[in-house]
């Protein structure tokens, strides 16, 4: 699998969404939107049920770590996830596989939509703004921009649920050389 990257324009990550909604729909446009806000591993993500979000916070247990991952929804997350279910009331899964709909006549359990679909769009997507786009992507944007704001490795280790900062730095795409260009360019 070859290494993704972390979006580091806004107006690229704008243009990822429109691309992905004008390509694939709506769903992978939410998909793309939500995944940014909420920095979860793509099987977390897809994962995620209605009956997992209690007002404004969502509350799983992450698949690959076993921990409890308790996230405060802003309100664009909110809305987002509002407009799903008013769309989609009968779904169980946030972003459920529109075939598990169609499968209800066979009496089939509904299923979320797989990361393959997801890791293939955005793989489209990337390839057309030529960009080394994946399903991580979402999660390192996420960290990319915290850091950016904030210079706090530790917050962004928080956030992303990380045990070391070198692999946080390394994970959102800060390299030895742009923390030095940060010691020249900062005298105080």
């Amino acid at each position: 699998m070859n290494e993704v990257e972390a979006v580091k324009n806004r107006d690229t990550i704008k243009l990822i969404s429109y691309l992905l909604e004008r390509h694939f729909g709506e769903q992978m446009a939410d998909v793309w939107n939500i995944g940014l806000n909420l920095a979860l591993r793509i099987s977390d993500l897809l994962a995620i049920k209605f009956s997992d979000i209690d007002g404004d916070r969502l509350s799983i247990i992450e698949q690959k770590t076993g921990k409890r991952a308790s996230i405060k929804l802003n309100p664009k997350t909110l809305a987002l996830i509002e407009a799903i279910h008013q769309r989609h009331p009968e779904h169980i899964y946030l972003f459920q596989s529109h075939r598990s709909s169609q499968a209800k006549d066979r009496q089939a359990p509904a299923k979320p939509l797989t990361r393959r679909a997801v890791a293939k769009a955005f793989a489209f997507v990337g390839d057309d703004i030529k960009l080394a786009l994946g399903t991580h992507s979402m999660r390192k944007t996420r960290g990319y921009h915290l850091y950016q704001a904030c210079k706090d490795i530790g917050r962004v280790m928080r956030m992303l649920r990380h045990q070391s900062e070198a692999v946080t730095l390394r994970y959102i795409g800060i390299t030895q050389q742009q923390i030095d260009k940060d010691f020249v360019e900062l005298e105080i």
